[in-house]
C-alpha cells in the first residue's frame, strides 16, 4: 500500500466546493424544491442559481435520500450511517424529524470544514437539541463533536490510520450494517488513495453499502468543459479515470473488494422519482430549453456498491422520501 498523501495543492479548492454545494442547496430549498429546516443555519448566502442547477440538486438530494430510505427500511434502524466529506450536509438533523432513528451517525470531512460546522452547531440551540438527549452529553473540540449517537470529526480520508482512530473514537461497530455516503468526494482523492480507502472499508466492514454521487462520462466534449471549469478554479479531479463511464464507476468498487455494484446516470434517477414530485418542482421555474439540464444529468451518476447481501437487489424505483 502506498503511503497516504499528506497534502495536495488543490485541497483548499476542494474544501471550497462545500461552500458552492451548500449555497446551491440553500437556494433550491428557499425556492421550495424540497424542505430543509436546517441548511439556513449553515448558509446565509441567498444568491439565485440557474434553474438547471436547482433541478440538478433536487435530483441529487432525492436520489441519495431514496437510497438511504431503502437502507433504513431493510435494517429497521439497526444500522450506522457514515457520511464521507459531509460538508454542511443536514441529513442527520432531517432524519431526527422523522420516525427513522439509527444507532450511530458519523460525519467526516477536512478539519477546516468540521471546525466551521462544529462552531455553527455549538452556537445554535435548535441544532444542539437534536444531538443532545437527557442521558447523554455533547463533547466538543475545535474540530470534533461527539454526542450520544452523532459524531462529527475532522480527518483526511487519505490517511487510513487517522481514519481508523477517528472511527474508534466514534465507537463505530464494524459488524453493524453501515451505509457510506459520498457526494462528489472520491473524485477528489488520488486514484491509489481512493482504492486504498475503498479496500480498507471492504476489509473492515462485514455488511455495508456505499452510495456515491459523482461525475460520469467525463471523457466527452461536455465533460472536458466541466473539467476545464474546475481546473480554472484550481481544482483538479484526481480520480477522473473512474468517471469515464458507468462501467468504470462500478469497476472502481469491484476492484477494491466490494461484493457488487450498480450505477445509474441522473437521467435515470430523475425519471425514477415520483411523477407528482417532478411535476411539482418543474412548475417552480421554467427552463429556457432542456438541453443543458439533460447534459448535466448525463454527466452525473448515482453508484451503489455493497459488501454482503443486504443491498444486492437494489433497484431505482419510485419511492416517496
Amino acid at each position: 500500500m502506498e503511503p497516504p498523501c499528506s497534502f495536495h495543492p488543490c485541497d483548499e479548492a476542494v474544501i471550497a466546493t462545500n461552500d458552492d454545494a451548500s449555497d446551491c442547496k440553500r437556494c433550491a430549498v428557499r425556492l421550495g424544491y424540497w424542505k430543509d429546516e436546517y441548511i439556513g443555519y449553515f448558509v446565509r448566502n441567498q444568491d439565485r442559481k440557474a434553474p438547471e442547477i436547482n433541478r440538478g440538486y433536487f435530483a441529487r438530494v432525492k436520489g441519495v435520500e431514496m437510497c438511504v430510505e431503502k437502507f433504513l427500511k431493510k435494517t429497521n434502524g439497526d444500522c450506522q450511517i457514515i457520511n464521507l466529506g459531509c460538508g454542511f450536509d443536514t441529513l442527520y438533523f432531517r432524519l431526527r424529524d422523522t420516525s427513522h432513528q439509527v444507532k450511530n451517525f458519523i460525519e467526516l470531512d477536512f478539519p477546516t470544514v468540521t471546525a466551521r460546522k462544529c462552531y455553527t452547531i455549538k452556537r445554535n440551540k435548535a441544532l444542539l437539541a437534536k444531538i443532545h438527549d437527557e442521558d447523554g452529553e455533547v463533547r466538543l473540540s475545535p474540530t470534533d463533536l461527539h454526542g450520544p449517537s452523532y459524531h462529527l470529526m475532522g480527518v483526511d480520508l487519505r490517511n487510513l490510520d487517522e481514519l481508523d482512530n477517528k472511527l474508534q473514537q466514534a465507537e463505530v461497530n464494524y459488524s453493524l450494517p453501515t451505509i457510506f455516503l459520498a457526494e462528489c468526494v472520491l473524485v477528489y482523492i488520488e486514484m491509489q488513495n481512493c482504492k486504498n480507502l475503498l479496500k480498507w472499508i471492504s476489509n473492515k466492514f462485514t455488511n455495508a453499502v456505499f452510495v456515491n454521487y459523482e461525475q460520469v462520462n467525463m471523457n466527452d466534449r461536455f465533460g472536458e468543459v466541466m473539467l476545464n471549469n474546475l481546473r480554472s478554479r484550481g481544482c483538479s479531479l484526481a480520480s477522473v479515470e473512474a468517471c469515464f463511464s458507468l462501467e468504470t464507476q462500478v469497476s472502481r468498487f469491484l476492484e477494491s473488494g466490494w461484493t457488487g455494484s450498480r450505477a445509474w446516470d441522473m437521467v435515470q434517477v430523475y425519471q425514477s422519482l415520483p411523477e407528482v414530485e417532478r411535476q411539482r418542482i418543474e412548475r417552480i421555474e421554467m427552463l429556457d430549453e432542456g438541453e443543458l439540464l439533460l447534459q448535466l444529468f448525463q454527466h452525473y451518476c448515482l453508484v451503489v456498491a455493497w459488501i454482503g447481501e443486504l443491498f444486492q437487489d437494489i433497484e431505482i424505483t419510485c419511492v416517496n422520501v
